[in-house]
């Protein structure tokens, strides 16, 4: 099948954590190329703080871990590079402090993690798919590649829907490593 080139080359990021009890954090990466198609997946073992760190960092804990840490390791795994990175997670975008791709909130229509809702930020919504995204708006730079980059996914995209695969990827992962 002939490709389109740049169109064919374009993919995203779907980033996300889940909270597993008594293990800590578990993150997972999946790239897609424009239509949905999975190129890649990573996924982390459980991150976990500990007391102290828990004291220490305070309200910064969550975006440290899951932005920081589990976001940056798995970008950093990643051999197939996003063009942009969507996050169902408002503590990931903190990632965005530490590279230099666009990281994009995508509120799903379920409820948010409590530990999730209570982070505010500035924003600044932009349209993609079938969804409005949200940037940090000291991030306000990125809007204009992001609207360059919309422009190569299909209006009918449901950003949403990836996220659904990736927390059944976590999920599955989790199950499996507590069998062993």
């Amino acid at each position: 099948m002939a490709g389109n080139g740049k169109q064919d080359q374009f993919r995203l990021g779907f980033l996300t954590a889940i909270d597993v009890p008594e293990r800590g954090f578990v993150g997972g990466l999946l790239v897609t190329n424009r239509q949905g198609r999975p190129l890649e997946f990573q996924c982390t073992t459980p991150v976990k703080a500990n007391p102290t760190q828990q004291v220490l960092y305070g309200p910064t804990l969550t975006p440290f871990i899951l932005g920081e840490l589990i976001g940056g390791v798995l970008v950093e795994k990643a051999c197939i590079k996003p063009h942009l990175i969507l996050t169902d997670r408002k503590p990931i975008l903190e990632l965005r402090n530490h590279i230099a791709t666009p990281v994009l909130w995508v509120a799903l229509p379920e409820s948010e993690p409590a530990t999730d809702a209570c982070i505010p930020f500035e924003s600044i919504e932009i349209p993609l798919g079938k969804q409005v995204v949200r940037i940090d708006a000291s991030h306000a730079e990125d809007r204009g590649l992001i609207e360059q980059e919309a422009g190569q996914l299909p209006k009918e995209a449901d950003l949403c829907e990836p996220f659904r695969r990736v927390h059944e990827a976590l999920l599955e992962t989790v199950r499996g490593g507590a069998s062993r």
